[in-house]
Parts: structure tokens; C-alpha cells; sequence
């Protein structure tokens, strides 16, 4: 069984919603023993382009924790949220 990452990339459009979705995240991770890996602002691009000023790492035990909690009626109800406070582009690793 391999672990797994999600990593958003995230520019806030919405403080208020933002700070919201921030706050209620947590709670759909934990079911699937997921955590808050990093999270942090852009310093600096160091090559290429980077559009966002944000970053997220969700750390999973595996590959279906990381899909079953993006799939989660918990998860899916904080989509609108999420879509309203931020751009957001989410793309899951497996090591």
C-alpha cells in the first residue's frame, strides 16, 4: 500500500468564505486518516510559472483514503464553498 498526497494550489477570491472552508475541512479529512501535511504562501518562483499563492498538502495512508474523502457526501457538500472562495486546482500523488 503506497501513501498518497493531495496538493491544492490556491488563489483566494473570498477571505471570509476562505477562512469558512478552512475551518470546516479538517473534519472531512479525519474519517480518512488524513492530516494537514503543509500548508503555506508563494515565496518565490524559482522556475517556470506558478499562478497561485498557495499551497496545501493533505497527507492520506493510501490512494483510496485520498479518493474516498474527495468522493465523501462530507467533502463534495464544501465543493460550492470551496468554489466561491478560491480557485483551487487539487491533484493526488501516490509515493
Amino acid at each position: 500500500m503506497s501513501a498518497a498526497v493531495v496538493i491544492g494550489h490556491i488563489t483566494v477570491k473570498d477571505p471570509g468564505k476562505w477562512a469558512d472552508y478552512l475551518a470546516r475541512v479538517p473534519a472531512t479529512i479525519a474519517r480518512w486518516k488524513g492530516e494537514v501535511a503543509f500548508r503555506g504562501r508563494r515565496a518565490a518562483v524559482l522556475g517556470g510559472a506558478h499562478a497561485h499563492d498557495e499551497v496545501v498538502v493533505l497527507r492520506f495512508p493510501d490512494r483510496a483514503s485520498a479518493d474516498a474523502w474527495f468522493r465523501s457526501p462530507a467533502y463534495q457538500a464544501l465543493i460550492p464553498l470551496r468554489t466561491e472562495a478560491a480557485d483551487v486546482d487539487l491533484i493526488s500523488y501516490e509515493s
